[in-house]
């Protein structure tokens, strides 16, 4: 039985999250440098079994790509060319961002801790990866 991973494609810094084996629990793993993702994946690749890739879909308001889709797909495509094996699905990521820094208000984290863009990207993740395992019910 593999695990979920999710990521919240970034320029800079991309957020991970993953399930345990049973599917179950979705937590945030790490945030990873953007330029190391596919190095990073290939080596947690080795090390567990994926049975699905999550990455965020950026999209505007009216539901349309945003700016951040031409950064996103590239990966994406690279992604489905070099592990045919494993699905990818896409989950519309609008307010992630926002409801990540909502969770660490409501966490009561302090404001050093908030200003942690990484913290914010993982949180992201694991929101994007609850909202696809949701729809899976």
């Amino acid at each position: 039985m593999g695990r979920i991973l999710a990521i919240d494609y970034g320029r800079k810094r991309c957020g991970i999250a993953v399930t345990d084996p049973l599917k179950l629990i979705a937590h945030a793993l790490e945030t990873v440098p953007t330029a190391a993702l596919d190095a990073y994946l290939a080596d947690y690749f080795q090390r567990e079994e994926v049975e699905t890739v999550v990455v965020g879909l950026p999209l505007q308001m009216d539901a349309t790509p945003s700016e951040s889709t031409r950064y996103i797909e590239p990966f994406v495509n690279r992604f489905r060319k070099q592990y045919p094996q494993i699905p990818l699905e896409r989950v519309d990521e609008r307010f992630t961002s926002k409801m990540a820094f909502q969770t660490m208000l409501d966490a009561g984290l302090k404001k050093k801790k908030r200003q942690d863009k990484g913290l914010v990207d993982a949180l992201s993740a694991t929101l994007i990866l609850q909202t696809y395992m949701q729809k899976q019910v």
